[in-house]
């Protein structure tokens, strides 16, 4: 039975979710995703005898001087994904802030470089049998590349995943003069693994 290691660009994902399957406009939370379910999901979908042994999910996090909300719901999501199983964990770096913050957005530096190296990294350890990224980042390629070249027959191996709108597919990764296996994630899929849990949501007593 090969093992299957997961690895989510988290942002990555909610972003292209949202537009794959919803409108602009729609509440925050949607386009949210629980990586366990989305970890099981893939694994059914797969023709081969697959155990998904790792999850993986890189995303930033607000500082919690400039904004203790997001900070809060940011760690209650993640809290409530590492206590989902453990072979989940999540990898994360503060936000960026710029100058003329909050006009201009924080935005996430150095996690795309996070998973690359872990996906590279744990190959080389042969952590994983198979490693499936969920991203479009094409900054991620050099890493497909670097598994690629290890020449693993049969393993390790790399694989991607993308969404698959009603209309049409989704961007996918790829890498020059190979073929990696896509697994298509529909509608039905994403609703299968759809978090609708509002994390900026004040906790309640009945919560704790």
């Amino acid at each position: 039975m090969a093992r299957l290691a997961l690895f989510v660009d988290y942002q990555n994902t909610y972003k292209g979710a949202r537009e794959a399957f919803h409108s602009w406009n729609d509440f925050q939370t949607c386009g949210q995703i629980h990586p366990l379910l989305l970890g099981q999901q893939i694994v059914s979908k797969d023709a081969y005898d697959n155990e998904l042994t790792a999850i993986r999910v890189y995303r930033g996090r607000p500082d919690s001087l400039k904004d203790p909300r997001g900070y809060s719901a940011n760690l209650r999501q993640c809290m409530a994904w590492e206590a989902s199983s453990p072979l989940l964990k999540v990898i994360w770096r503060t936000l960026r802030y710029p100058r003329d913050w909050p006009e201009e957005k924080a935005e996430e530096k150095g996690i795309d470089v996070a998973l690359a190296i872990d996906v590279v990294a744990m190959a080389v350890r042969k952590e994983y049998d198979v490693g499936v990224v969920m991203s479009t980042d094409t900054d991620i390629k050099p890493a497909l590349e670097a598994v690629v070249s290890l020449g693993g027959n049969p393993f390790p191996r790399v694989a991607v995943a993308a969404w698959s709108s009603p209309d049409r597919h989704s961007r996918r990764l790829s890498i020059a003069g190979r073929q990696l296996w896509c697994f298509w994630l529909d509608e039905n899929d994403y609703q299968a693994v759809a978090d609708q849990t509002n994390y900026a949501a004040p906790a309640t007593s009945a919560d704790s």
